[in-house]
């Protein structure tokens, strides 16, 4: 019976482990295909290619994927990107413009919070972000709701988005992503598969 998990994210988005001890964590839980799905992002794949190639006995495959931020009649949608060419230029250059977004909403978040008095947010939540080969970082609303965390101004990730992040909330900022049948258009043609 194999394990298969097709959704996981690195410190390169939202996650919180580096590419080395999320698949050490993938071994430990005896995962024998990983997708690594980071939103907006691949920067995660060739650090963990490299990382298994090194294995004696690799125990993981990595099934190359990141996770495209869309808009859906005001809802925002995920569509995940499975099995694709990682290194297709087109693919890193269209998931640029989601991460230039990215931040620009970030700094429109940030510019919300100090208008009720929290400062410097934007600055605090990108030391959060990890970049790789000259990227722009992928921020997200899960890292400033961590220096909200972090900052005792909410009790936990939850309370940061029914207090401030979350939609219609005093800081929430609504998010200029992409139609669902470009994110579908980008991931089949850098080769891969798109899921919701």
């Amino acid at each position: 019976m194999l394990k298969i998990d097709l959704h996981s994210h690195t410190h390169f988005s939202d996650g919180k482990l580096s590419v080395p001890e999320l698949l050490m964590r993938a071994e430990q839980m005896q995962v024998d295909y990983l997708a690594i799905t980071d939103h907006d992002c691949v920067d995660a794949i060739a650090p963990a290619l490299a990382f298994v190639e090194q294995q004696k006995k690799p125990k993981v495959s990595i099934i190359s994927g990141t996770e495209i931020s869309t808009r859906w009649h005001g809802f925002e949608i995920h569509i995940l990107g499975l099995d694709l060419d990682h290194t297709d230029i087109r693919l890193k250059e269209r998931l640029a413009s989601q991460i230039e977004k990215r931040s620009e909403r970030a700094l429109k978040i940030a510019a919300k919070l100090a208008k009720i008095g929290i400062h410097n947010v934007y600055e605090d939540a990108i030391k959060h972000v990890v970049s790789h080969e000259g990227n722009k970082a992928c921020i997200s609303r899960a890292h400033i709701a961590q220096v909200l965390v972090e900052r005792e101004l909410c009790a936990n990730f939850q309370q940061a988005f029914t207090r401030y992040l979350g939609a219609k909330k005093k800081a929430y900022v609504v998010p200029d992503w992409i139609d669902i049948p470009n994110a579908i258009k980008w991931i089949h043609e850098a080769g891969g598969k798109a899921v919701i």
